[in-house]
């Protein structure tokens, strides 16, 4: 990994302002609680948590442009829905000026705001810890909780059920990746795969 959670929370610090720092330290402390409920690496957990939101304050323009010169653009809603791109530009950031080598961590961190497609445990640990984290007050979010504290699967495809519903409901885009991802998470759980 080469890189370590004193070096992520400086870094996140001096990145992110005092509202967006908070939801940080949120994300963390609802990710290891859960990292332990569920036996996963809990210093990789806290890795992802804290560097999650790396990108979210920098510009969207800027993020535009260095998704584009890091051809982190896949589908014409990445460029419509600039906000979902501070995932991506922080982990190439994380991987290529900083040197994080753990892919999982990366992924996790690229994937936090879509999912997608064959997320692994920490991927769905860290995009629902996002949503879900104990700052975030909307109806459900104690059930959408607890559903992670029984099982990280279907405690994920409910917090994406959820994010779907009201994308829907609020005439909102919804970017295609969100929709694959769901479509897969539903179908492993029902092969069990």
């Amino acid at each position: 990994m080469g890189l370590d959670c004193c070096w992520a929370l400086k870094l996140v610090s001096g990145s992110l302002a005092t509202k967006k720092m908070r939801h940080t330290l949120g994300v963390v402390a609802l990710a290891e609680d859960l990292a332990i409920r569920h036996g996963l690496d809990l210093e990789r957990v806290k890795l992802a948590a804290l560097l999650h939101d790396l990108a979210k304050e920098i510009p969207l323009e800027r993020q535009l442009v260095l998704a584009r010169r890091w051809n982190l653009l896949h589908y014409p809603e990445d460029e419509l829905m600039p906000q979902v791109l501070h995932g991506p530009v922080a982990a190439y950031w994380l991987e290529y000026c900083y040197e994080l080598k753990d892919q999982e961590v990366l992924a996790a961190i690229a994937h936090h705001t879509l999912g997608f497609p064959g997320m692994s445990p920490l991927e769905m640990l860290i995009y629902s810890a996002d949503m879900v984290e104990p700052n975030r007050d909307f109806p459900d979010v104690d059930n959408l909780r607890q559903a992670l504290y029984h099982s990280i699967e279907k405690g994920t495809l409910a917090c994406m059920k959820h994010s779907l519903e009201y994308l829907k409901n609020s005439h909102k885009l919804i970017h295609p990746l969100t929709t694959l991802t769901y479509e897969d998470l539903q179908r492993r759980l029902e092969f069990g795969t």
